[in-house]
Order: C-alpha cells, then structure tokens, then sequence
C-alpha cells in the first residue's frame, strides 16, 4: 500500500528543474563562445559546466524546504515588516545552504579531477552570492505563489455551504453536509460524505475527493470542529472521515497508520490515537 506523498510542488520543482537545466546550460555555452574568441580560454569547458549545474542542483535541493516554509508562512498584506523579516531570515539561510552545497560540489569534483577549487575571500564571495540568491529567492517566491494560485483556480476552491436558518435553530450542532466548490466560472455540489481526508496547508485546508483536491480557506481546528461528528484528527496536519477507514494498524511505539477504502494510507500520531479510538467506538 502506497503512502501518500504525492504533492503539487512536485511538479513545480520539476518544472523549475528543467528551466534552470536550460538555462544555465545557454549559459555555459554564451560564456565558452565569448573567452573563445580570442584566443584559449584559462580554464575548460567542464569547469564552466561544474560551476552552473552546481548551482542548479543546490537550488532543486533546497527548494521543497523552502516551499515548505512558504506553504507553513504564506503571503500576508498584514503584518508587512515581520514578513520583510521573516523572508529576510528564511533568503539568509537559502543563501548559506545554497553556497555551501555549490561549493561542497565543486570541490569534490574538482578533488576527482586531481585539481583544487578556491572559492576565494569567503566574506566576499559570499556577499557576491546572496545578491544574486536573494533576487532568485524573490523570483521563486513569485513563481510558487502564481503556481498556487493557477492550480487552486484550476482545481477548485471549496465553501462550506451552512445549514438554512431553520435547520440551525432546530439543529443547531447538526454539521454541514455540501462543499460549494468554484471552478473557474463554474460551482458544483460536493457533499461531505465524499472528503475522505484532510490536509492542514497554510492558511487553507486541502480536502482530498478522490483523486481531487479541493483547497477551502480555513485551519485544520476549525475545520474538524465544524465536522466534529464525521472527521477526527490524526495528525497535526490531517484528519480522516470514520467512513473513509478501511482499518488501522498500530506500532508498539504508539504510532499508527489508517488505510483508507481508496487504498491511501495516513500516519497516526500517538497523540490522537486515543481520540480517533474513542470516536470509532462511540
């Protein structure tokens, strides 16, 4: 049974990958053309190649981390100066990761070439580094935010469609039963039934129909508390509904692992193993 790990980022890195592999190869071959013009060059064409593709590999290494953070820490218009910060913080730490990757590389390969790679005056090129880090940061964050955005507006963003105000004073804790889900110009009915799981992201919650995800502005609380009699949180990050289980398996060490009726299978945290066996027994 496959666990599900799967995430949209993956495509985004994937297609960064294969733009920075073009482009930073356009670049090799823009530079070798021009130091060749007049004359042999002081150094080889390999050691041009070890240069961008160092780059490039430290850069798809970092990047699901920092999707990660942005994902955990998305876009405000609120609080302007502690997001200056925080991304300030989070380019800093880009920047070293970055340079120390790059450069972890070239020495080795250089080692195996029987030669020695010297980054230089380590605060000076360091500094040279993170300007050109934090403007590939800022476009990073542009693409990630339009990537989401596009995918949300193609998948779908759900609403909470709440009771009638006769069905509220008569039932007032009877949850909601649809989702208003909007895609592009277009709303359709998703009854709750449907959600086998759900995923904390940010600012929103990502519900998994099947082999959809549908993105609804919310918290994961707030969310399991409204569909307190349905779904029951398992994880810090996700929560299941009791008619997706198929059954559960628990490790001696108080973990555990729901396997769902699709096949998706989900971890238990030991801290709501006892909640989740209360709601299932009740």
């Amino acid at each position: 049974m496959k666990m599900i790990t799967e995430r949209p980022n993956r495509f985004l890195v994937l297609a960064l990958f294969i733009y920075m592999l073009i482009n930073n190869t356009i670049n090799v071959t823009s530079v070798w053309m021009e130091i060749t013009r007049d004359g042999q060059p002081e150094f080889a064409l390999w050691e041009l190649f070890v240069w961008e593709y160092s780059s490039l590999l430290a850069n798809i290494a970092l990047l699901p981390l920092i999707f990660l953070v942005w994902q955990q820490h998305p876009l405000r218009f609120s609080h302007p100066y502690r997001q200056l910060l925080m991304h300030f913080g989070v380019s800093l730490l880009y920047a070293i990761g970055h340079v120390s990757l790059m450069v972890a590389m070239r020495e080795g390969v250089y080692a195996l070439a029987g030669g020695n790679y010297d980054f230089g005056p380590v605060l000076r090129e360091f500094f040279y580094e993170y300007r050109k880090d934090v403007w590939g940061y800022l476009f990073f964050l542009f693409i990630f935010n339009i990537y989401h955005r596009v995918l949300s507006r193609v998948s779908g963003e759900a609403n909470i469609i709440a009771n009638s105000e006769k069905e509220a004073v008569s039932a007032p804790h009877v949850p909601p039963e649809h989702l208003l889900v909007k895609k592009f110009d277009k709303e359709f009915l998703v009854k709750i039934d449907e959600v086998d799981w759900l995923e904390a992201s940010g600012n929103y919650v990502n519900l998994y129909v099947g082999e959809r995800i549908y993105p609804l502005r919310s918290t994961l609380s707030q969310l399991t508390t409204k569909l307190d009699s349905q779904f029951t949180r398992i994880h810090r990050s996700h929560a299941v509904n009791h008619r997706a289980i198929a059954h559960i398996q628990y490790s001696p060490s108080g973990d555990g692992e729901v396997t769902l009726k699709s096949g998706a299978t989900l971890a238990v945290s030991r801290r709501y193993k006892d909640q989740l066996k209360q709601k299932l027994t009740v």
